[in-house]
């Protein structure tokens, strides 16, 4: 998925460890006179990053024949990972790549664009309700020019106490994910009917992004959309409710990075690197074939120097 905002914004963020902080979403819509929306939680001012994972953008249950549904033009990545996961509909990727691919509720697709890569994403003609997330992964420097590629896996649900849980990435519950990433990472979908406790490594912070109904995380309370996040330091999660939920989790990043637009990179002129090569259709990002329409246009640089930010002390 694109940031398509006409203006992105660069945040710099602090949190208070030790506690469950709420971070609660804005609603960004996806471009268009009946753009779909979505609700993104990070990044924002409170907290850039859970981990590596730099971007979490929630949509739906969204009517499409309403809204028009995600048509996301060709558009460029730089030092990421995407992380597509559906619970309704079906999204139709094609990349620089070569890979033509459906998202699939239940099914993760992770691709990665270290170097460059780009792609589209358009919601399929059968789809009446798209609902979903969408999640960046920034990759450490020593990877972040790894090249293109695509991973797809369809993971087995894992009954656990009170919920039952889908490992899209990492370990959880007795279950590891095949999917290679770059730094450890946590990446489930956990269907709640009660209340679970799990074990966690306690190396990792952790966000609980809630999709239906409420949570209590530990003894905070969280509601529809809205982002809990807990620090390193707890061998167990305790999570209350009759939702469905998506953990995230992974150790701090340890890094600084510019994240602007599409783009992760390491600094302002970097970044400025990056747009002029994608706005001069530059070899670094390929093309994508079989888009029936023109490519997404870089939006305007701000007037001042792009600041790197990382996870708040």
């Amino acid at each position: 998925m694109s940031n398509v905002e006409s203006s992105p914004a660069e945040l710099t963020c602090r949190s208070t460890p030790g506690t469950v902080e709420v971070l609660e979403p804005r609603v960004v819509p996806l471009g268009g006179p009946r753009a779909m929306t979505v609700r993104r939680t990070l990044p924002q001012r409170q907290r850039s990053l859970i981990g590596a994972w730099c971007f979490a953008d929630h949509y739906g249950p969204d009517d499409i024949t309403a809204s028009g549904g995600m048509d996301v033009a060709p558009h460029p990545h730089t030092g990421l990972q995407t992380v597509s996961w559906l619970f309704t509909g079906e999204i139709e990727h094609r990349d620089s790549l070569g890979v033509h691919a459906m998202v699939r509720p239940g099914e993760v697709n992770l691709m990665t664009g270290g170097r460059g890569i780009c792609h589209s994403e358009v919601s399929t003609k059968d789809t009446s309700v798209l609902h979903g997330v969408q999640l960046w992964v920034a990759l450490p420097d020593a990877h972040r020019d790894a090249p293109r590629d695509f991973q797809h896996h369809v993971p087995s649900p894992v009954e656990q106490e009170d919920a039952v849980v889908k490992v899209f990435l990492g370990s959880l519950a007795g279950v590891t994910s095949p999917v290679r990433t770059f730094t450890p990472l946590l990446g489930a979908e956990i269907v709640l009917n009660g209340t679970v406790c799990l074990e966690i490594d306690p190396s990792f912070e952790h966000g609980v992004l809630v999709d239906t109904g409420s949570v209590l995380m530990e003894e905070t309370p969280l509601q529809r959309g809205s982002l809990g996040y807990a620090g390193v330091g707890s061998r167990h999660l305790t999570l209350s409710g009759d939702a469905r939920i998506v953990l995230l989790g992974g150790p701090p990043f340890g890094e600084e990075i510019v994240m602007w637009w599409n783009f992760v990179g390491r600094d302002h002129d970097e970044i400025v690197r990056f747009r002029d090569e994608w706005q001069r259709e530059a070899d670094r990002f390929g093309r994508v074939e079989g888009y029936p329409g023109e490519r997404l246009p870089a939006p305007p640089l701000p007037n001042g120097r792009l600041r790197p930010r990382g996870n708040p002390a």
